[in-house]
């Protein structure tokens, strides 16, 4: 094993075990982004990074070897000799590389050459395959080394897509999230697709050429990206429209038919690839300066420097095409099992979001009706596929919400709020968890459970919703339960859900002492049965690892005591974005052009706020605005408080609003939050003065104020 040294911050590291990543298609950004990693660390690690054939001095610990299969792959081809039936290359030398996954670097025999070797692959949909190559090259390196008395340190593969066709779930997967779960979540874009009256508008023509066959599709998906175009360009995106076809011929004249309309000439991207994804060489007979001008177009278009806005080919799945801005989807061909892909492989290509953190984004798919059927067979998934018209004269559900720069009637400069942004006022401090007292975690201790040797051997599963007994099982006594690992999963999960990254000892000797001392009000053997079986039921658990969380935030969490003005938000800079149809207001005193709200109140309240004489302008607190307060919540931790409104008065006074339908349970600490940021901000400048006041819906439905200086007056609740 490599010993532990000490690093600056006087915490023990482990040297890191030489690692190698292998991907199909190696792109510019992760180079770029573990060489910044090998620069920030190098402090405490000594990294030397390796991309493909440029192979630096290998150390003995700290080599990053960024790769692909080719070049560690342990082929069977021997040295020229004078007894090989061709003498050519003994005497003429062997004959120059050709593809473009040729190399000189014998990349196998230095990996191989390896003492600790830990494994990194990703897009390994099918890494397990004993038939491939990927898998046999690591598990020749794996017997190489075991022939050394080592073995690999570990071996990690990602994959969006960790499901065998048949939708089984791979044996080997240790985390998995779904893609219903992503979308559902805002993590990646929702697909939408047409409503059956617009599908029953294509038609595929009797005609053998490919084009005119599907032109229905072609002309759609031209519409769809043409409506999308508008609405992102408004944000400062391009959209990007994405044609699969079923071979390469096709995939020409797809890019010839497109490029006849005017705001798509010259602007289309041919990607010829093999029927496994995979760019096509040989078949296309490019050079390796062209495959490369290619990968670099093809991951380049998001840029806006990109003259492209259209993508055709055959397929774009395994060159690791990390593009966001693909909008629009055209299906015109069919899968079979055969193809070994799946529909989120397929969806994928489109899925990536254009703006991170702000809310829903669409991409439309669309495609004969073979290729619909592959798609919406998703749905087995849990994903839900919506439903919309398509084609001209059909308005996009989808609203976009922008500063309002072409109203002439506001003077944007007199409406625009600047809002103070502090430095922050709380600060984690990890290393203070060695001040945990393990007599004081507790508010008070447990009922120690005593079991009959038979309740010992039995495991009761019950319903989550109900508590009612599901079945029992019997535990098996040969595999002794250790009360060291019981402690260990308290002290991991709470390092986990809090996000410490060190530590991991320390807390580990707070939670035994807490246990062993004081849990139960007595001393108990953390190896004792029922001790073990006590710390599993679901009640205590849930009771310890709350107080366990809540005593390391009291700790870790440090109120710093001050917080300085750090520079000022202006509404009118906020950039535009999308959301879903639904009302809005259109208001005379915001610098929007239209203010959404989550409640109907939100609505009710901002109509209110733009007919009042007292107000001079004001704006809704959307997530593009970007401001946010941090405070602790009910839970002890650390999280983020986003108020509702900003209001700039007659007499030029400022104001933070807060609206409720509903209260919740962290309601008091926000409002005590909002009020230390307003002393903080007026203790650190003085050109506005800035305050807070609390609006709940039903006294502001019974007793509605004629003026804003009134509401102040009538809304006192946390003001006292």
């Amino acid at each position: 094993m490599p010993r532990a040294t000490p690093n600056r911050y006087g915490e023990l590291l482990l040297p890191p075990v030489q690692t190698i990543s292998m991907e199909s298609q190696l792109e510019g950004q992760l180079t770029e982004k573990l060489r910044v990693l090998e620069y920030e660390v190098r402090e405490d690690f000594q990294l030397t990074l390796h991309v493909q054939d440029e192979v630096r001095i290998t150390h003995p610990t700290g080599n990053i070897f960024l790769t692909n299969i080719h070049r560690v792959f342990a082929g069977n081809e021997a040295l020229p000799s004078l007894e090989d039936d061709n003498l050519m290359d003994y005497f003429l030398g062997s004959k120059p590389v050709g593809k473009t996954t040729d190399s000189k670097i014998d990349l196998g025999v230095i990996v191989r050459d390896i003492e600790e070797l830990a494994v990194l692959n990703d897009e390994a949909h099918h890494i397990h395959d004993k038939k491939l190559a990927w898998f046999k090259c690591i598990q020749d390196i794996d017997n190489q080394l075991r022939q050394r008395d080592s073995r690999l340190a570990f071996q990690v593969d990602v994959t969006a897509t960790p499901r065998h066709n048949n939708g089984a779930i791979f044996v080997q997967t240790v985390c998995d999230y779904p893609l219903v779960e992503a979308i559902q979540q805002n993590v990646v874009k929702h697909p939408v697709i047409p409503d059956e009256a617009s599908l029953s508008k294509l038609h595929e023509q009797n005609s053998s050429k490919f084009t005119e066959r599907y032109a229905d599709y072609l002309n759609l998906g031209v519409v769809e990206w043409r409506q999308a175009s508008e609405l992102h360009a408004a944000q400062g995106k391009k959209a990007i429209l994405f044609v699969m076809t079923d071979d390469t011929r096709n995939c020409d004249e797809v890019a010839e038919y497109l490029q006849d309309f005017p705001d798509l000439a010259g602007k289309v991207l041919t990607i010829h690839t093999k029927d496994n994804g995979e760019i096509s060489e040989a078949a296309s007979a490019k050079n390796k300066e062209e495959l490369k001008r290619l990968r670099d177009a093809a991951n380049d278009i998001d840029s806006g420097a990109s003259e492209y806005r259209a993508i055709v080919s055959v397929l774009m799945l395994k060159e690791g095409w990390d593009v966001r801005n693909v909008t629009t989807i055209v299906g015109l061909r069919s899968y079979s099992a055969k193809s070994n892909i799946l529909p989120e492989q397929t969806l994928g290509r489109g899925l990536r979001k254009m703006y991170l953190g702000l809310g829903r984004e669409e991409v439309s798919v669309l495609g004969t009706p073979a290729f619909m059927d592959f798609v919406k067979s998703i749905q087995a998934e849990g994903v839900t596929l919506e439903r919309r018209p398509m084609g001209g004269g059909t308005p996009r559900p989808d609203i976009l919400v922008q500063v309002d720069t072409e109203n002439p009637d506001k003077d944007l400069d007199a409406l625009d709020i600047e809002v103070p942004i502090l430095t922050p006022r709380f600060a984690r401090e990890y290393k203070r968890i060695s001040d945990l007292d393990p007599a004081k975690i507790l508010q008070q201790p447990v009922m120690l459970q005593q079991y009959s040797d038979e309740d010992l051997r039995k495991i009761r599963f019950e319903y989550i919703v109900d508590g009612e007994t599901s079945h029992e099982t019997e535990f098996d006594e040969t595999r002794v339960a250790d009360g060291t690992r019981v402690v260990g999963f308290f002290a991991r999960t709470v390092m986990k859900d809090l996000h410490l990254v060190s530590g991991y000892d320390l807390l580990y000797g707070k939670v035994k002492e807490m246990i062993q001392d004081h849990a139960f009000g007595e001393l108990v053997d953390i190896q004792d049965r029922s001790v073990i079986k006590t710390l599993s039921e679901p009640a205590i658990t849930k009771t310890i690892m709350e107080s366990l969380k809540l005593a390391v935030n009291k700790l870790a969490i440090v109120d710093r005591g001050e917080a300085r003005v750090d520079g000022y938000i202006k509404l009118r800079e906020m950039r535009p974005f999308q959301a879903k149809n639904q009302a809005f207001q259109v208001p005379t005193k915001c610098v929007f052009d239209k203010v959404i709200g989550d409640r109907g109140f939100e609505l009710r309240f901002s109509g209110w706020l733009d007919k009042r004489s007292d107000v001079v302008s004001w704006g809704k607190n959307f997530l593009g605005v970007g401001f946010k307060l941090d405070y602790v919540n009910s839970q002890g931790q650390l999280t983020n408080y986003i108020p509702d409104f900003f209001v700039k008065l007659t007499d030029g006074k400022r104001y933070i609003v807060e609206t409720k339908g509903l209260e919740e349970l962290d309601l008091p600490l926000k409002m005590q939050r909002l009020k230390q940021w307003c002393d903080d901000v007026n203790a650190s400048q003085d050109s506005a003065i800035w305050d807070y006041v609390y609006v709940d819906q039903t006294s502001f439905e019974t007793y509605e104020p004629t003026s804003f200086a009134a509401l102040v007056r009538s809304f006192t609740r946390f003001r006292d």
